[in-house]
């Protein structure tokens, strides 16, 4: 074995230096009595409740305001032909999800802290950029339509950017809840869902839909009659569910519970309790779902603006100059949807309506906070105090939302809408295939590796998903602009070249980790996907953080400038791998 002149030593261990849940932070999994590591342990539901959290704060971004506005001009434009469309979304988000919270549990790394391991510089940081990207406008939609909730709440006495004040302000207050233990925060996640539930429950009674309808939209794959803007509708539904960042959110979350990465069955377990916790969560938030679709089903599908101009006036609304007198179809969104409701059921349906938008917009912008850090701090493995991790983060987020609401009115920013759906549509790939890729390596996740159909399957899930997303953004972006436009024409096919050339080099990398090449053809591929510091010994690797001390490693591995040591450190018999860095090897 090589020798060295000198020698300084880093350790990585399963806690994760950049990660936000440290020790005294992590919940405790309690384990039954008998309970054996070797053994399959029995079912629990006390188990089971003490991993319930990480899924319903994920299953939140499948109820953001975007989501919420997608399904209520899903109702509109096509009744209930399009329930299917969204049954199927969250079943493929589901699938991804699943691979993404394996992910996390079997290495200790989210996805952000695996891309920087395993990714080269400039690709790292085009990953990052486009999360980023993605997370900005999931942001704005989030903010806007936490905003647009409080100016209907207040009568519309707030305007629309001082409402993107309140919300940053309450978000990081209501973020401070986790000082008093995780389980705290996630209770106050758990409230808002429950009242999403209760608020929009509530308008699907009054509105009384059809139930026959709204069971054969959800299992009748097809959509009689339907125009292209419902085709452009079902495309909405898939890009509005299936969110790229929720992947390193969900990532991230599940590394919040106490897991033994040195039992098999614990690992297992894990894996097994955090899938029926996300399932059910994802049931709940498509239910809630439903009921927005079918209450715009039944009451705005087919709707001219005059009809809706003459109800609010005969019922002396606020509201009634909220829809012009003409006999054009309503272009709904949360705002005319909201009035809608006032018109129709009385002012407390409009209220319920817009507390119900308060409250998905309120849990969103929060996990989207959460989901700035960990990408920050993984991407650019960064060990800065939560605090300014936090502070960059959001700052990046809230500035273009804030000006975007201040010199804008309530129907540009409407529109706007569909742009950013576009927008995080393109993102997709850019946590597919790393999620992908990764769940498939062996070297990675030891026996916890991707079979081959769920590989298959997500690999299909996936093209057929970018593929409707890229139709998405070719429709709009056809459509906002001008033949005679060369110059935005040019970026955009410069921008588009990019992005097929950094698509190519992602199912590159995937081929590379599901073995599609010769051992040869693999060494020359490794210094253009891996570079020598992605080198990991085990099929389990985890964050760098500090042992007390090395005791007596095993499994030396001699890479001419880095040897790795596996071994264990003082911190309690914890699994650690030492990472000892020699200059001048001779």
């Amino acid at each position: 074995m090589a020798t060295s002149k000198q020698c300084h030593v880093s350790t990585i261990d399963e806690n994760g230096k950049n990660g936000f849940f440290i020790d005294d932070k992590k919940v405790l999994i309690k384990e039954e009595e008998n309970s054996s590591d070797t053994k399959k342990p029995p079912f629990s539901f006390r188990k089971l409740w003490s991993f319930t959290g990480p899924g319903f704060l994920m299953s939140i971004a499948y109820l953001d305001p975007g989501n919420i506005e997608s399904d209520l001009q899903s109702g509109t434009v096509a009744k209930y032909k399009l329930l299917w469309v969204l049954l199927s979304a969250t079943v493929v988000g589901m699938f991804m999800q699943r691979l993404s919270a394996r992910l996390g549990v079997v290495t200790g790394l989210d996805l952000a802290e695996m891309c920087y391991q395993k990714y080269p510089t400039v690709p790292r940081f085009g990953l990052w950029l486009m999360v980023e990207i993605a997370i900005i406008g999931s942001d704005m939609q989030e903010v806007i339509g936490t905003a647009t909730a409080i100016y209907m709440l207040s009568n519309k006495v707030i305007p629309l950017w001082a409402g993107v004040l309140i919300t940053i302000v309450d978000t990081l207050t209501f973020l401070g809840l986790d000082k008093y233990g995780l389980r705290k925060l996630e209770f106050f996640f758990g409230v808002l869902i429950a009242l999403m539930a209760v608020t929009f429950g509530y308008e699907y009674v009054v509105s009384t839909p059809s139930q026959g309808e709204v069971v054969k939209g959800m299992f009748y794959p097809w959509c009689e009659q339907c125009d292209s803007s419902a085709l452009l509708q079902a495309v909405g539904i898939i890009g509005a569910v299936i969110m790229p960042h929720n992947l390193y959110l969900h990532s991230a979350l599940v590394k919040s519970r106490h897991v033994d990465k040195h039992s098999t069955e614990k690992v297992r377990e894990a894996n097994m309790y955090y899938f029926i916790e996300s399932a059910t969560a994802l049931f709940i938030s498509f239910i809630i779902n439903v009921f927005v679709v079918s209450v715009f089903a039944h009451g705005l599908n087919g709707k001219t603006n005059n009809e809706l101009f003459d109800t609010c006036r005969a019922e002396g609304s606020f509201f009634s100059n909220t829809f012009p007198n003409n006999t054009e179809l309503i272009d709904a969104d949360l705002y005319k949807g909201g009035v809608f409701l006032g018109c129709t059921f009385g002012a407390a349906a409009m209220y319920i309506w817009a507390v119900g938008i308060l409250a998905a917009g309120q849990s969103s912008t929060m996990t989207g906070t959460y989901t700035g850090q960990f990408a920050m701090a993984g991407f650019l493995n960064l060990n800065w105090p939560r605090w300014k991790i936090v502070a960059i983060a959001r700052t990046l987020a809230i500035i273009p939302t804030f000006f975007t609401a201040f010199y804008n009115d309530m129907d540009s920013l409407t529109d706007m809408n569909d742009l950013l759906n576009a927008t995080m549509s393109l993102q997709l790939p850019f946590a597919v295939f790393p999620v992908i890729a990764f769940t498939s390596n062996p070297k990675i996740m030891g026996e916890f590796t991707n079979g081959v159909i769920t590989t298959i399957l997500a690999c299909a899930f996936s093209l057929l998903v970018i593929s409707i997303n890229i139709y998405l953004v070719y429709d709009t972006v056809t459509s906002s602009l001008n033949s005679s436009d060369w110059l935005p024409i040019t970026a955009v096919i410069i921008v588009g070249i990019l992005y097929m050339l950094f698509c190519a080099y992602l199912i590159l990398h995937l081929a590379v980790n599901l073995g599609f090449f010769s051992s040869n053809q693999v060494s020359n591929l490794t210094e253009l996907f891996l570079e020598p510091k992605a080198f990991t010994p085990l099929d389990r690797i985890a964050s760098p953080i500090y042992c007390n001390n090395i005791s007596s490693g095993e499994g030396v591995h001699d890479t001419s400038k880095t040897i790795v040591l596996v071994g264990y450190g003082e911190r309690s018999g914890e699994f650690c791998v030492f990472i000892i860095v020699c200059e001048g090897v001779s």
